[in-house]
């Protein structure tokens, strides 16, 4: 709002003795510029202020300029005396709470951070044991290769020993790799309790047990793998059914059955 030519006018004592802001001081500067009036009264005012600051130490001064000053000085507005209490500006209820929002920000950093670690350690976890079926798969890979591609590997195949030709069956296996590949197709379901049973007919002695087997629904079977008895030189590979328990030596008729070096 701007101010009156009479509100100017009350300040000239203040700005006389320096006790304006810059604000009001530029103010009042401003207004000094087009106002001769003011100017003259600041003047006098100027004046007023010389021969009281003698009156400590030189000639009294006139009684008329302390009177004019004292009564410019009087009608100003007043300050807010100092003795009045301040108003302290209350404190934020929330500054107590601050170390402890700054340490529940912690413990969430924290938990993120082992959450994080845990999933890490689970991944890891879970790679290494992927990693250890894979060497184990691989492993089985390369005995059965080697048993493919060994010089003295030995085809067998079994026939059936009734007609219709129709089951078949293979066994590859190699003595010095003591390990064995069987394969068989269009193999009958077996009833509920019993499996089929692979025997290992040596040069000497009563067939061996080589293992238990149920095909699946296409009659097809494959045992892959299958370890070799070490130190026995097989003369035929030969299958029966058999309580799935298995049994120490055939209680069925020979259903399939191959010598070695025959039809291989």
């Amino acid at each position: 709002m701007m101010k009156t030519h009479e509100q100017f006018g009350e300040d000239l004592a203040l700005y006389a003795l320096g006790e304006l802001t810059s604000g009001e001081r530029e103010s009042l500067e401003e207004h000094l510029r087009t106002c001769a009036a003011c100017r003259r009264e600041l003047q006098a005012l100027h004046g007023d202020l010389g021969l009281l600051g003698l009156s400590s130490s030189g000639p009294q001064p006139p009684a008329r300029s302390k009177e004019r000053l004292m009564r410019v000085i009087a009608a100003e507005p007043r300050s807010v005396p100092s003795s009045a209490p301040v108003q302290v500006p209350r404190r934020s209820l929330w500054l107590p709470w601050v170390p402890a929002f700054a340490a529940v920000g912690v413990l969430i950093v924290a938990m993120s951070m082992w959450h994080a670690s845990q999933r890490m350690h689970n991944q890891l976890a879970e790679l290494i044991i992927r990693n250890q079926e894979q060497t184990v798969e691989l492993d089985r890979l390369n005995r059965e290769l080697r048993l493919l591609k060994s010089p003295d590997a030995l085809h067998v195949s079994l026939n059936p020993m009734q007609l219709p030709l129709q089951p078949t069956g293979m066994a590859i296996f190699s003595t010095s790799q003591k390990h064995m590949i069987f394969m068989a197709s269009n193999l009958p379901p077996v009833a509920e309790g019993k499996a089929y049973e692979l025997w290992i007919i040596p040069l000497k002695g009563m067939p061996m047990p080589a293992g238990l087997f149920k095909p699946d629904v296409h009659g097809n079977v494959m045992m892959l793998d299958h370890p070799m008895p070490e130190g026995v030189e097989a003369k035929a590979f030969a299958i029966t059914v058999e309580d799935e328990t298995g049994s120490n030596k055939p209680t069925s008729p020979i259903m399939l059955m191959g010598e070695v070096g025959v039809g291989g």
